[in-house]
């Protein structure tokens, strides 16, 4: 059964992490993993012409493939996330709108070579809505590339997450964890020809790694 997302709730959540998450003076970078410098980079995307990154918060991703000469959009639940990273990276010509993943998604006519999230709304959103927009939204051979942390054995589904821990003002969202398996089933019942899910593990034994998931049309 669907959970219950309150959108106004969840945009002020994310506002007020965006105070905290943008380092103006932060340069581009590419990373799926939560360990600066480990793990794959740019290359899961195959060289894309153009992209779309959902749930972009800092836009330090998108601003790294504008450098290369990728054609970038970004998409963000959070107005002051959107006007930081924007203003930010306007001179690289990076592009955000703020908005709500399955809203844009639904109202975009256009096609991306490539669509990714890291830590980002395909964290957060329900995949049984999101993964056949984003499908729809993939030109022929593109990708679709997600990362977050894997999920806590017996923990799956939609998974209740407060902000700032457990007290003051109730600020929370929901965020999706699957085994492996399970990611690649909700990608092919999608439309998607090919998906694979494999967790990275941190650089250091013991500690928490990083879910990697790349499907392709």
């Amino acid at each position: 059964m669907p959970v219950p997302h309150d959108i106004p709730a969840e945009t002020e959540l994310w506002d007020a992490f965006a105070e905290s998450a943008f380092k103006p003076d932060a340069e581009p970078s590419f990373c799926w993993t939560q360990y600066a410098g480990h793990g794959p980079g740019a290359e899961l995307l195959g060289g894309p012409e153009s992209a779309l990154e959902i749930g972009c918060g800092t836009g330090r991703a998108l601003a790294y493939l504008a450098q290369q000469g990728v054609k970038v959009s970004g998409v963000d639940l959070s107005p002051r996330m959107v006007q930081l990273a924007g203003d930010r990276w306007a001179p690289l010509g990076v592009r955000i709108e703020q908005g709500e993943v399955l809203d844009r998604l639904v109202a975009d006519e256009s096609l991306y070579d490539a669509v990714y999230s890291i830590f980002g709304a395909a964290w957060f959103t329900d995949p049984a809505r999101l993964f056949p927009l984003v499908r729809e939204h993939l030109a022929p051979g593109g990708v679709f590339v997600f990362s977050q942390p894997p999920a806590i054995p017996g923990a799956y589904g939609p998974q209740g997450m407060y902000k700032g821990g457990f007290a003051g003002k109730a600020m929370f969202t929901y965020r999706y964890s699957y085994r492996p398996a399970v990611w690649e089933r909700l990608l092919t019942r999608a439309g998607f020809g090919t998906a694979k899910a494999e967790v990275l593990d941190a650089p250091k034994a013991g500690h928490i790694g990083t879910l990697i998931v790349t499907a392709r049309v």
